[in-house]
């Protein structure tokens, strides 16, 4: 891997892991478009580690709350356990699905159909409360755990994890913001276990000779791109509506079929 594919997927992953694009989508049109091999293990652990320090970097204050009881230990409460559904689901049926869905037509259409999921979520998503109460408050135990089984979903490749939450979170009557930072919160955990067994897997393996200076490109790249993703996304969805990823999505996946096709 050279310097720039380290960076060209470090941007990609990091924006499009967070805004609800699918990013097994981007991942799969990235190496066709460029004439690229399939980027290994090496990058997917480098990835995962720079988006999970996005997170870190972005949710520093609600983790310090949370550590401290600033914000409520109900709420702490919620996120571990609302994890435990897509981290079983990763652990058991993780690499079968990576084996067995792993199809371009497939892609497109759950790229597709969950994007019209959005757009009726969307529809539907409440006020943001008023209030110097945060938001996360007001979260219920009923409304973290439906979040918490949707990133089992998120493992069929073209569902988008922050995509297939926040939809969940609307539907459950939360606001578009709200959504957004549980979801990004509860990705968290999801973020750095994945990388993790990434990391563990690759260091068994050993790194690629020559290997470090792109890897280490990629993270930057994932961090930065990834931190920027999940500063906008929070911000837009504060007064303005999913519609666009919902075009974009769709227009993704007609694209992806069209490679497919060729």
């Amino acid at each position: 891997m050279t310097y720039l594919q380290g960076v060209v997927l470090g941007l990609v992953q990091g924006l499009t892991e967070f805004l609800p694009v699918s990013s097994s989508g981007h991942l799969i049109l990235v190496p066709y478009v460029f004439g690229w091999p399939d980027q290994g293990l090496a990058v997917d652990a480098a990835l995962h580690l720079g988006t999970f320090a996005a997170l870190l970097a972005y949710f520093r204050r609600e983790l310090r709350a949370l550590a401290t009881g600033a914000l409520s230990r109900r709420l702490a409460l919620i996120v571990v356990v609302a994890t435990v559904p897509g981290g079983l689901a990763g652990v058991l049926l993780g690499r079968l699905i990576e084996a067995r869905l792993r199809s371009t037509l497939l892609l497109a259409g759950s790229t597709a159909a969950w994007a019209l999921v959005m757009w009726a979520a969307d529809r539907r998503a409440a006020r943001a409360p008023a209030g110097p109460r945060d938001p996360l408050e007001r979260l219920t135990w009923a409304q973290g755990l439906a979040v918490g089984c949707a990133q089992a979903v998120a493992l069929i490749p073209g569902t988008s994890r922050s995509g297939i939450t926040i939809t969940t979170g609307l539907l459950g009557g939360l606001d578009r913001a709200t959504a957004a930072r549980f979801s990004f919160l509860l990705g968290i955990p999801i973020t750095a276990g994945a990388g993790g067994l990434e990391l563990l897997h690759l260091l068994r393996g050993g790194l690629p000779a020559g290997e470090g200076g792109p890897l280490l490109a990629a993270i930057l790249a994932s961090f930065l791109s990834g931190w920027l993703a999940v500063w906008f996304l929070v911000g837009y969805l504060k007064t303005r509506s999913l519609t666009p990823f919902v075009v974009y999505r769709l227009v993704l996946a007609l694209v992806i079929v069209l490679v497919a096709l060729r």
